[in-house]
C-alpha cells in the first residue's frame, strides 16, 4: 500500500512539475490544435460533398447547352445547305416573276390607250351630237323666224 501512495505522489509530483513547466499546457494546446484541424478538414470534406450534387448539376447544364449549341449549329448548317439548295429555283421563280411584271406591265398600258382612244372617241362622238343639236336648234330657229316673218308678212 505505501508502494502505492508512493506511485500516486510521484504521478501527482510530475503532473505539478508538467504543469509548472509550461509541458502540460503544451501538451493541451497541441491537443486542442490537432482537434480543430481535424474539425476543420471534416468541415472541409463535408463541403466538398455539398458541393459534388452541385458540381454534377453544373456539368449536366453545361453539357446540354453545348449539345443546344451544337444543335443550333446544325440547323443553320441545315439551313444554309437549303438556301444554296433552292437559289437555282429562286433565281428561276425571280425571273419568271419579273417577265409576269412586264407582261401585266404591257397589258397594262395597252388597256389604257385603248381607254384612252375610247375616250377620245366618246369625246368625239359628244361634240359631234352638241354640234349636231347646235344645227338642229339653228335650224328651228330659222324655221320660227322664218315663220315668224311670213306670219308678219301676211
Amino acid at each position: 500500500m505505501q508502494m502505492k501512495k508512493l506511485i500516486e505522489f510521484g504521478r501527482k509530483a510530475m503532473f505539478y512539475i508538467r504543469v509548472l513547466s509550461g509541458y502540460e499546457e503544451r501538451r493541451i494546446r497541441s491537443y486542442r490544435l490537432q482537434l480543430q484541424q481535424r474539425l476543420q478538414q471534416a468541415e472541409e470534406r463535408k463541403a466538398a460533398v455539398r458541393k459534388i450534387p452541385e458540381q454534377i448539376i453544373l456539368s449536366e447544364v453545361k453539357r446540354m447547352v453545348e449539345e443546344m449549341q451544337a444543335l443550333n449549329k446544325k440547323l443553320e448548317d441545315t439551313e444554309v445547305a437549303i438556301h444554296e439548295y433552292f437559289k437555282p429555283l429562286d433565281q428561276q421563280a425571280e425571273e419568271v416573276m419579273k417577265m409576269q411584271l412586264k407582261g401585266d406591265e404591257r397589258r397594262k398600258d395597252e388597256l389604257m390607250e385603248a381607254m384612252q382612244r375610247q375616250a377620245l372617241l366618246e369625246m368625239a362622238n359628244a361634240e359631234k351630237l352638241k354640234n349636231m343639236q347646235i344645227q338642229g336648234t339653228n335650224t328651228n330657229v330659222q324655221e320660227k323666224t322664218s315663220r315668224e316673218t311670213q306670219s308678219e308678212a301676211r
